[in-house]
């Protein structure tokens, strides 16, 4: 238990130390008395409230804000960066897995309905992903997000591979194996890139 709160105690110093960059801060410890520590705890903890109660569709807005905000500044600051771009290939990751997210909460509105908390889940998933340092958005993206990917294009090569053998020789099947032939090299090119990426 000591260990527990000597953990928590360094990471509350550490964020004290960071918030105290903050004018903002500042100002508002000057003036109340109140640590800046206590500030944003409370923040986090009425962010948090406010998307689990959902009153009138807020903890979506809330939850897509914490997704899409703070990883476009941080995507915006990888792409400027030079000569380093392990960072890049992150960020990337993650907005193929928020897109993914977003378009299967599109499709699948009902689900939302029946996963109590979706909204508060979201967040923490959300939250899990964008932080480097918890190894969330490489672990969803080389265990889920890849393998399926590979799986599709694996299967779009069989499709064209058994349409081309069946083809014949009039100009719309030409046309067609023409445009097979696309999706073949399109999809060895992507998996060929996915493999150097990954090395």
């Amino acid at each position: 238990m000591s260990s527990f709160t000597s953990m928590a105690q360094s990471h509350i110093q550490q964020l004290d130390q960071n918030l105290g960059q903050f004018k903002l801060f500042q100002n508002l410890e000057s003036k109340t008395k109140v640590p800046r520590t206590y500030w944003t705890s409370s923040s986090v903890v009425l962010y948090l409230l406010l998307t689990f109660l959902n009153v009138g569709g807020m903890g979506e807005i809330l939850s897509n804000f914490i997704g899409f905000i703070i990883p476009t500044i941080n995507s915006i600051k990888a792409l400027k960066t030079k000569g380093d771009h392990s960072d890049d290939q992150f960020w990337l990751s993650y907005w193929i897995i928020f897109g993914f997210l977003n378009i299967i909460e599109f499709w699948s509105s009902t689900i939302l309905y029946l996963v109590p908390f979706y909204w508060v889940l979201k967040v923490v998933f959300l939250l899990y992903i964008s932080i480097p340092s918890t190894g969330g958005c490489q672990w969803v993206y080389n265990k889920l997000i890849e393998p399926s990917y590979d799986q599709l294009v694996n299967k779009l090569i069989s499709i064209a591979n058994k349409e081309e053998g069946s083809s014949s020789t009039s100009s719309n099947e030409n046309n067609a194996g023409d445009i097979r032939q696309a999706v073949k090299n399109t999809a060895a090119k992507a998996t060929g890139a996915s493999r150097h990426h990954r090395h």
